[in-house]
């Protein structure tokens, strides 16, 4: 028996989860199929090390859709200030502070599985929206307006739009045929949960320095994440070094900023990669999240811009159904790709070019590096913009992401 769907979202992590709870409380039925539900959370436990620092747009998208208090339920951190810096911490850096602009923070550190919990909690609530969770998706058949899902237990699953929420490494983006322009950049990034002797911080901050970033993400309590780019040979060899000469390392390695590290929870590294599909929609098939794009994580916007996505392609297809236009239809669909594509790939440019501008360790380079962070510092009317954009209070947003009213 095959069963039929109008929306069949293969992906019900952030991404696919937001893009489905967008959909709750509508005509429209919708699949959400997932291959792992997350662990619950207790309180009790260490924090994740896969975490993200969400913006104040996708904290607004989580407010309208009724998921961020399951969120703050759970736990968050809030961050007010942002600080970068290169060779003189004093002298040459630029910090992004909330109150320059009237807001009580610039964001919030959140573990994955806790914003996935929250959006899985509230996607159960809706009548119209069945999550298929444990799934394994034997195979896809691309067919505009009628794709077809077979999952490992044999169900057959159809949708009238097939949403490609499944990763960067996507077999909905695969069987709709839709290829990537891609490559890996020669660093990985290693990231490490620690306990630090200092109390809950409320800045995130990033040195440059000739091997690569460092950088600190603040957690809850005394907890904080690490991310620290290398080279893959260098990160191998700093995974297998046992837990208090990695320590050692990390204190000779960061900033005294950081102030003592009490223990080391986890670690881990990932590689960094730059990834764009060269459509987001076709015939009866969206993208979005990573199947779309993955972008440098310098500073954070993975998560941010895929929720974007999410919310655009939800009010795109809600727009769409109520004007009774086809929601597989193409027409339709460019609108989301329109609104989205473009944004992303300047975001993906921006991060990419600011990688590559403080990779590279010429000396003349250098000192104009740390001459445009100690000016920025002084220029208050385009560092708040920049801050702004980065926050996600200005540009295009989808409406979810600008008002609390849904």
């Amino acid at each position: 028996m095959k069963n039929r769907y109008d929306l069949l979202i293969v992906g019900g992590g952030m991404v696919g989860a937001t893009i489905a709870v967008a959909l709750g409380n509508t005509d429209l039925k919708v699949a959400v199929v997932e291959q792992q539900y997350p662990g619950e959370y207790q309180p009790e436990s260490e924090h994740d090390l896969r975490v993200s620092a969400l913006s104040i747009a996708s904290e607004q998208i989580l407010k309208n859709l009724d998921v961020w208090e399951g969120i703050l339920a759970r736990r968050s951190c809030p961050y007010r200030r942002m600080k970068i810096w290169e060779s003189n911490e004093e002298q040459a850096s630029t910090e992004f502070i909330s109150d320059d602009i009237g807001a009580d923070h610039l964001g919030f550190i959140v573990e994955n599985r806790v914003i996935q919990l929250a959006l899985l909690e509230k996607l159960k609530q809706f009548d119209n929206i069945e999550l298929i969770c444990p799934a394994n998706t034997v195979s896809i058949d691309y067919s505009p307006g009628c794709s077809l899902v077979q999952l490992a237990d044999g169900r057959e699953l159809i949708g009238k739009l097939l949403v490609a929420a499944d990763g960067g490494s996507s077999k909905v983006r695969a069987a709709a045929g839709i290829g990537v322009h891609s490559w890996d950049y020669d660093q990985q990034a290693l990231v490490a949960s620690v306990v630090t002797e200092l109390p809950q911080q409320d800045i995130t901050w990033q040195q440059f320095t000739p091997n690569g970033p460092l950088a600190f993400l603040p957690l809850s309590g005394n907890r904080a994440s690490l991310v620290w780019y290398n080279r893959p040979a260098e990160v191998k060899r700093l995974l297998q070094l046992d837990a208090a000469d990695f320590t050692r390392e990390l204190a000779d390695t960061f900033p005294a900023r950081l102030g003592s590290i009490e223990s080391l929870l986890s670690r881990g590294a990932f590689p960094l990669r730059r990834q764009h599909a060269q459509a987001y929609v076709k015939e009866g098939v969206a993208l979005a999240g990573d199947s779309a794009h993955m972008i440098n994580p310098l500073a954070g916007q993975g998560v941010n811009i895929g929720l974007l996505d999410a919310a655009a392609l939800a009010e795109t297809v809600l727009e769409g159904h109520k004007q009774g236009i086809d929601i597989s239809d193409l027409r339709l669909l460019k609108q989301y790709e329109q609104q989205r594509r473009k944004h992303n790939l300047m975001m993906m440019q921006l991060m990419d070019g600011f990688y590559r501008i403080f990779s590279n360790d010429l000396l003349p380079l250098k000192l104009l590096r740390n001459l445009g962070l100690g000016a920025a510092e002084r220029l208050t009317p385009a560092k708040n913009r920049v801050m702004r954009f980065a926050m996600g209070l200005e540009g295009r947003l989808p409406a979810l992401a600008r008002s609390e009213k849904r």
